[in-house]
């Protein structure tokens, strides 16, 4: 595919780029080479490619899911100044 003069004002204007006359030519140029370069992507044969998450295989450590504190609940509560059925209250800032 190969863009034309006023496919790249097109492009500009929807892209809310101002190019001048000067720089038509170029843009142009590097358009075309961005197009030609996804259509030589796109013709890679990649049916035994493996989907992959991350571009190096690494497997993470991850410890134990486990619970390694106690529960503290009951005496940070014990401190506060007012509390109802396990929640903190506090004073009503909007009206």
């Amino acid at each position: 595919m190969s863009l034309n003069h006023d496919e790249v004002r097109r492009i500009a204007r929807l892209a809310r780029l101002e190019i001048s006359p000067d720089e038509v030519e170029g843009t142009r140029a590097r358009l075309n080479g961005i197009l030609d370069f996804i259509a030589q992507l796109q013709s890679v044969d990649t049916r035994d490619v493996v989907p992959m998450a991350h571009a190096i295989d690494v497997v993470q450590r991850l410890r134990a899911d486990q619970v390694t504190e106690t529960d503290r609940r009951d005496a940070y509560q014990a401190v506060a100044p007012e509390t109802e059925a396990g929640l903190y209250l506090v004073p009503k800032v909007i009206e």
